[in-house]
């Protein structure tokens, strides 16, 4: 499920697992939410007897299609050895990061970090086009730097340089998931300016027709637009 209130809904609400569950029954939730609200189920779940796992997901749906998705774990050391089999027959990388709660923060960060990547990629982009360089030749040049980054080597060739906006990441959902790491970073007084601003700038794609529903690569055309300029494409 997508956000904190179907979370909340599904294992606390009415009819919902807490309600129909037995002792000892362990929940995994692969979600990325808030982290209060993990804390929340967590504590609920436990008190009542149950178990619970959070184990948010990582990579690109071709991972997930291929079976080689990444799993950040937060859970006690032997609910993790209970679900393990299932999270090995879905990835070949599991990472206990921590007790429950560890693994959607974990998620938080790395999605933070993968949302203002993506961000400037957009803007970098669109200042090559701007200069009137040759596109192929920039990403060599910034492939061959410490500049390089995953999304700009792995996601991109095969999306939006492509002219392949149908979701693996919705840009909504990037925006969500930005957002949540934003806000608790305000309430840890931890300043996050990059972060915030690709908040922002994920809420311009947005507001661009169609975009919240397309590929968060897509935010690559969204900034071309707003300077004029033609969608990135590799030939």
């Amino acid at each position: 499920v997508p956000d904190s209130p179907e979370v909340e809904a599904v294992v606390l609400g009415p009819g919902g697992i807490l309600d129909s569950g037995t002792a000892g029954q362990l929940v995994m939730d692969m979600s990325t939410i808030a982290p209060e609200t993990t804390d929340r189920v967590a504590a609920v779940l436990h008190e009542a007897g149950r178990a619970f796992v959070d184990a948010p997901v990582g990579r690109l749906v071709t991972h997930a299609e291929a079976g080689t998705s990444l799993f950040m774990v937060g859970a006690a050391d032997a609910d993790l050895q209970r679900v393990r089999p299932l999270l090995e027959a879905m990835g070949d990388t599991i990472l206990h990061c921590g007790g429950p709660g560890a693994g959607i923060r974990s998620k938080l960060v790395n999605n933070f970090l993968v949302v203002g990547i993506n961000q400037m990629n957009a803007e970098a982009l669109a200042l090559a086009q701007g200069f009137g360089l040759d596109l192929a030749t920039t990403l060599k040049v910034i492939g061959g730097t410490t500049a390089s980054n995953g999304q700009l080597s792995v996601n991109w060739p095969n999306k939006v340089l492509k002219g392949d906006l149908s979701p693996g990441f919705r840009l909504a959902l990037a925006h969500k998931d930005v957002s949540l790491a934003v806000e608790s970073a305000r309430k840890m007084g931890i300043p996050v300016f990059a972060g915030a601003v690709a908040r922002e700038g994920c809420a311009m794609g947005m507001a661009t027709d169609g975009y919240a529903d397309k590929d968060f690569s897509g935010i690559a055309d969204a900034v071309a637009g707003l300077a004029n300029l033609p969608p990135p494409r590799l030939a």
